[in-house]
């Protein structure tokens, strides 16, 4: 799909948003890295009362870091499993869970996942994950990767991809899902149209679907997967990844950040 095909984020007047719920790898970093830009861009939004809620596939270890040292509300680690509360050091699980025998389950599938495609290997974080299970998304195919979710659907298991790692879920996790559990209980005055999600890649996905989030936005990067994507987002920037979520807060603040 050619990106002029979505709407870009200059048709829209952006000034009531209260919230954003944004990725990370891809949409805030910039070569990988949070950029001096980017930070100053989070603090002017918090200074500006424009709550930061991170959506991330990262591991519950690595996000309890993220939610305590970046100016933002919190972060949802893992795909919608669990989310960090600034200055809360706690995890708080999104959905019940044994997450022992559910560790232990996700393991069985990622062993079979291993017969089948020996070239996948674990992911160095994923000992320090509570809900879902990764590997490498590296020197897996887009048919490979089509094959790796009909082996998980068969075991009862639902599959997502960033451009970092793969991930083993129960069915139900997604962003969105994490999203419309905590959205009514900690930001219950909020409307809709207050609130804008922002991604990159097909973890993204649940957040681009405009019956739940009508103020959906794709980074340019997000150009690259539109052809395996159900749900696309409703504007596009003209950058990509930290860059492109900057052009956004710069619409939201009314400035030139």
């Amino acid at each position: 799909m050619n990106q002029t095909k979505l709407k870009s984020i200059n048709s829209y007047h952006w000034q009531n948003i209260r919230l954003i719920a944004t990725d990370m790898d891809g949409t805030l970093t910039q070569g990988e890295k949070f950029d001096a830009k980017l930070l100053q861009v989070l603090t002017k939004l918090s200074a500006a009362g424009i709550d930061v809620l991170i959506t991330t596939g990262r591991s519950a270890g690595w996000v309890q870091a993220i939610a305590t040292y970046l100016p933002v509300v919190g972060a949802i680690a893992e795909n919608g499993g669990l989310v960090y509360w600034n200055h809360d050091p706690q995890p708080h699980l999104i959905s019940d869970l044994n997450v022992i025998q559910h560790r232990q389950q996700l393991q069985r599938v990622f062993q079979l996942l291993e017969r089948k495609f020996p070239q996948i290997r674990e992911s160095l974080d994923n000992c320090f994950r509570m809900t879902d299970w990764t590997f490498e998304v590296e020197n897996l195919n887009p048919l490979e990767l089509e094959q790796i979710e009909l082996v998980c659907q068969s075991q009862g298991y639902g599959f997502t991809y960033s451009t970092i790692q793969c991930h083993i879920k129960p069915i139900y996790q997604d962003k969105a899902h994490g999203l419309n559990k905590i959205i009514p209980q900690c930001f219950p005055h909020l409307k809709a149209t207050e609130i804008v999600t922002i991604g990159d890649s097909p973890n993204d996905e649940s957040m681009f679907n405009q019956a739940e989030f009508p103020l959906s936005v794709g980074v340019a990067n997000v150009v690259q997967y539109c052809d395996r994507l159900k749900y696309l987002p409703a504007y596009v920037t003209s950058q990509s990844a930290g860059e492109g979520f900057c052009e956004l807060a710069a619409l939201i603040l009314g400035m030139t950040v």
